[in-house]
């Protein structure tokens, strides 16, 4: 559950960029940042910021990638708000339309 209701600015500018750069068929921001509130950084702001985040995101741009090569398209593009905008962490779920495919295929045989 997140504190805020509306995305703040650091969650809109990542949308905003994984967007232009990525062309995502699926992405999904979650601010986690509540669930450190007990972090300095977060006390600092009465446990209101943006510091933590969960993306998950689905596009054709990681095709041939590895998680790492996708790790550092999306750590890239975020450097200006990892380095001034209060952006600590991110724990990321990069996945091509293929992969979510497979995925959910195999899940179908299980069943």
């Amino acid at each position: 559950m997140s504190a805020a209701k509306d995305p703040g600015p650091v969650e809109t500018a990542m949308k905003e960029k994984l967007t232009a750069l990525l062309n995502p068929i699926d992405i999904t921001i979650r601010n986690d940042s509540w669930q450190h509130r007990h972090h300095p950084a977060m006390r600092q702001c009465q446990g209101g910021g943006e510091t933590h985040f969960s993306v998950d995101i689905v596009s054709e741009a990681f095709k041939g990638k590895t998680t790492m090569q996708r790790h550092r398209m999306i750590y890239s593009v975020l450097s200006e708000e990892m380095a001034n905008k209060g952006l600590h962490a991110l724990s990321l779920k990069t996945k091509t339309p293929e992969e979510i495919a497979t995925a959910t295929t195999s899940r179908r045989e299980v069943e």
